[in-house]
């Protein structure tokens, strides 16, 4: 049997909801489960995995969300800073 690699599933799962869809990433804020299920639909798992792996898909894309807005926050802090000299 091989050997399931629970991370490339994540990663995979994760691209398809930031991939610009809009619908596909509000249906899984309402029912991840079904929506995991549903993307990774050829791959036989039970609901205990598939439960892990929409909780760790909901971390990566907070932790996504997180480093965008924390990227966005040291630019504006940069332009702040230059208005006030080195």
């Amino acid at each position: 049997m091989a050997e399931l690699n629970i991370e490339s599933l994540v990663n995979q799962v994760v691209e398809k909801l930031t991939g610009g869809n809009k619908t596909l990433l509000n249906n899984f804020k309402k029912d991840p489960l079904a929506v995991v299920k549903n993307l990774l639909k050829n791959i036989d798992l039970d609901n205990d995995v598939l439960g892990k792996i929409v909780e760790l898909v909901k971390g990566k894309i907070n932790l996504d969300e997180l480093l965008g807005k924390a990227s966005g926050l040291k630019g504006l802090l940069g332009k702040v800073k230059g208005l006030f000299g080195k």
